[in-house]
């Protein structure tokens, strides 16, 4: 076991931790933390118009777990990795890790980038917002072609990811989403993912992340999934054109939180082949009745991006590697299972006050727990 390296200290006092009722099995766990809705904001027109459709007979009732008060950073006793599952067996391909840029927003984006080259990551997540490769800002298509340029001049692969929280409305986080009442707030997230999806054109990223969004208040489950399919049509139209995947993110509190929320929208969508899956593992732990591993060999067929961190069960916050209740090398034994060739990206979102020190942590504890997964001393 290695000692782990020091916590820096955080930017704000760290409060008591969260409480970890334990889930009543065969149910998605701890009772959620509500938030209040904030007040709605207005920006712009989009380009994409999406009616307001008729109440049909896609989908059932979501899972209800909305997002938690942000938390701030634990440390952990032992940040170490756990069990190793039994050996593979044949040839496997070498798992790729990335960070996501999202947990690096007080860093310029070129010194991001220079980070992770030098810590040893292959590629990472890029969140699309207004620090970073600016999506509503002028000139995207050359600033795309001048970030292009550097990733390869770094040796970088990239996925573009599309959780920014407040890149369109200053006031709501997420907002305006995918199933907003007014047909063109919608438009405007659509337009958003389909910006996206030129962006990873361009860049040569293997995905582009999405999430449906919480469902408003009152609105019926089944125009709620109606109202997805709609919206994302031309998203799905534009990622088959520049064949780049459109992988939808499961996350707790949305509409879509599960994988078999995912498959629900598959089958709606008559299993479109630019729809794809992004896993986050920590959401696993947090609320599918599998096990990470198992969610991990589930996915395998769909999966086109993979976000990674550590987690609690019933307790949606990421955390850093250690400070929750992965069991890693099984997790990353099975995704090596899946053959899956993208990036595996950490997403420390709440951590960018440290986010050089988690970056630098991250990655050779993922690279023990995949030496471990190989039945190899670390």
């Amino acid at each position: 076991m290695t000692s782990p390296l020091p916590e820096p200290s955080p930017e704000a006092p760290t409060p008591a931790p969260l409480s970890q009722p334990e889930p009543t099995p065969g149910t998605t766990g701890a009772a959620p933390i509500s938030s209040p809705e904030p007040t709605v904001g207005t920006i712009g027109v989009a380009s994409v118009s999406l009616p307001e459709p008729t109440l049909g007979t896609i989908g059932a009732a979501s899972v209800s777990s909305p997002e938690p008060t942000p938390g701030t950073t634990r440390t952990a006793p032992d940040r170490v990795v756990r069990s190793a599952p039994t050996p593979l067996t044949g040839t496997t391909p070498r798992l790729r890790f990335g960070y996501g840029t999202n947990g690096l927003a007080d860093l310029r984006l070129e010194d991001a980038l220079s980070l992770l080259a030098d810590l040893g990551y292959d590629g990472l997540g890029l969140t699309l917002d207004h620090m970073h490769l600016d999506p509503l800002a002028p000139d995207l298509g050359a600033r795309t072609r001048r970030l292009a340029q550097r990733l390869d001049e770094l040796g970088l692969t990239v996925t573009v990811e599309t959780g920014a929280r407040y890149v369109l409305d200053p006031r709501r986080k997420h907002g305006p989403s995918l199933l907003d009442p007014d047909p063109d707030d919608r438009a405007r997230r659509a337009d958003l993912l389909v910006r996206a999806v030129q962006v990873a054109a361009d860049l040569g990223a293997h995905a582009v992340h999405c999430f449906s969004g919480v469902t408003p208040a009152g609105t019926d489950p089944d125009l709620a999934w109606k109202r997805l399919a709609q919206a994302l049509a031309p998203v799905l139209e534009a990622a088959t054109t520049a064949g780049v995947p459109l992988a939808v993110e499961p996350e707790p509190g949305h509409l879509l939180a599960t994988l078999a929320d995912f498959h629900h929208l598959r089958t709606a969508l008559g299993d479109p082949p630019a729809l794809g899956l992004t896993l986050d593992i920590g959401h696993c732990q947090c609320l599918e009745p599998q096990s990470p591993a198992d969610c991990v060999r589930a996915a395998g067929p769909w999966l086109r991006h993979v976000q990674i961190e550590d987690m609690r069960r019933g307790v949606h916050e990421h955390l850093p590697f250690g400070d929750g209740d992965i069991d890693f090398p099984p997790v990353l034994a099975a995704l090596a299972e899946t053959g899956y060739q993208g990036l595996t990206v950490v997403e420390l979102p709440r951590h960018s006050h440290a986010g050089p020190h988690f970056a630098e942590l991250s990655l050779p504890f993922l690279r023990q727990a995949v030496a471990l997964s190989q039945g190899s001393t670390p």
